[in-house]
This record gives structure tokens, sequence and C-alpha cells, in this order.
């Protein structure tokens, strides 16, 4: 699916609950290295506690990461994947010594509909590294967070 595809009909609301994939430049796994995980987590969290989001859950996968969270007053769903992204490519492009993209410029969004369950949304989402086979039980994948489990 195209970049231009993939904005067709995008609409940002705030307060709404939006789950996010984001997935990196040619799938290349940087995940696979625990310091830059942590880096990108970092930026979950920094984004969370500025109160530009309220996250419910999320994962990063060797490749591409989910997160569920609700967008906060003046804040667009653009923005955040945004500012998410400038972030953490300027963070970790430092990390590995690369100047070029670290993220593909697409990314994937569903506003959560109010019959949805985020639950079940959450528990989809910190599921991925078994579904995945990357481990046999999710207490033994260290790159995810959800409210609830």
């Amino acid at each position: 699916m195209s970049f231009n595809e993939l904005r067709k009909g995008r609409f940002s609301e705030e307060g709404r609950v939006y789950f996010v994939t984001m997935v990196t430049q040619e799938r290349t796994p940087y995940f696979t290295n625990f310091y830059m995980t942590r880096k990108a987590i970092q930026q979950i969290r920094l984004l969370h506690d500025e109160e530009k989001v309220y996250s419910y859950a999320w994962v990063i996968m060797p490749d591409h990461m989910h997160w569920l969270f609700q967008l906060n007053d003046n804040q667009s769903l653009p923005k955040v994947v945004n500012l998410f992204k400038g972030r953490t490519a300027r963070v970790l492009n430092n990390v590995i010594n690369n100047k070029g993209k670290f993220w593909q410029p697409a990314y994937f969004d569903h506003a959560v509909r109010n019959d949805e369950c985020i639950k079940q949304i959450a528990r989809y989402i910190v599921a991925n590294p078994l579904r995945a086979n990357l481990v046999d039980r999710i207490e033994d994948y260290p790159h995810w967070d959800a409210d609830w489990l």
C-alpha cells in the first residue's frame, strides 16, 4: 500500500484512541539491538510524560512497532507520529552513526471506535512477539507494556 493510499480518509480527533503501526526503513531489524530498543521506548514514555498522548499499550518488534494511545488536547495524529519518528530517528541514527532515513514515511493507523474493546486491542498488540515466534511466553519479551497486563 502506498503512502498516499494510507493517508486517504485519515482523520485526527483529540481524545480519540488510535492503534498505530510504524515500520523501519526497508524493514531493517534495528530493534534486535537492546540499547536501541530501550532508546525508542524512552521516546514513547517521553510523549506520555509530556501529556501529548496517554499510552495504553505498545510493543517494539525487530523491524516495526505497534502503539495504542489516546491523543490529548491540542494534539493531532500526524503531529504525534511525526514527533515520535523525528525524535527516535535523531537519537537512533546517532547511535548507529547513520544519516539516512530510519522509518518508512507512512504509518498505519486505526481510530478505535466506541464499541471496540481497548483491552482486547492491547492484548493483541502485546501478543505480537508470541505470534512471531520470538518467545514462548510474553513475560520473556522485554519490549512491551500495557496498562492492564
